[in-house]
């Protein structure tokens, strides 16, 4: 399977020539922030067999995620669902072309997404156990083995309980 890894700079050239950008990040990541005129189609669903519709058999198709690492990851696949496109992978996904000064689609209103909720909300019950721990009571401390638990379960399985409870809160849903 073949494809091109390209800097921000040339997607960009691309772009403005007719290439389809396609972001593979979750939707609720697209929804806080993606590349001008980008569609979304989440990896999950392209390992699912949803395939890209390009224009036509020689319109090129940029895929790019948040860092480049979910891209070339999953890069045979990627190529499989825009065959027979030409397939080009943004290098340093959407973090490099942000850093790059290139342009950026953002609607702030949307909450963040799901798993940097999960960080957020994680880490503050770690650090309150802690300070509680040190300050009131060391039962306190109890909290933070019980978020660090969690996590390593999350981890090690796949399922999370904060991350389902998270996304049933008022401001998750769509």
């Amino acid at each position: 399977m073949q494809y091109t890894l390209v800097s921000p700079q040339e997607a960009s050239a691309q772009q403005q020539n007719g290439a389809l950008i396609v972001d593979i990040r979750q939707a609720d990541e697209f929804r806080r922030e993606h590349l001008p005129d980008a569609v979304s189609l989440p990896l999950d669903d392209v390992l699912a067999g949803q395939t890209v519709t390009p224009s036509s058999p020689d319109q090129t198709v940029i895929f790019h995620c948040q860092s480049g690492m979910r891209t070339q990851q999953n890069a045979d696949a990627l190529v499989r669902a825009a065959a027979p496109a030409k397939v080009m992978i943004l290098d340093g996904g959407l973090n490099n072309w942000k850093r790059e000064k290139l342009p950026t689609v953002q609607d702030k209103r949307q909450p963040r997404p799901l798993m940097q909720q999960v960080q957020i909300v994680a880490g503050s019950l770690i650090l309150l156990g802690v300070v509680l721990g040190f300050t009131l009571h060391p039962n306190f401390f109890l909290l933070s083995g019980f978020v660090g638990a969690g996590l390593l379960f999350a981890g090690l399985s796949g399922w999370c309980g904060m991350a389902l409870l998270l996304a049933k809160m008022p401001w998750n849903r769509s």
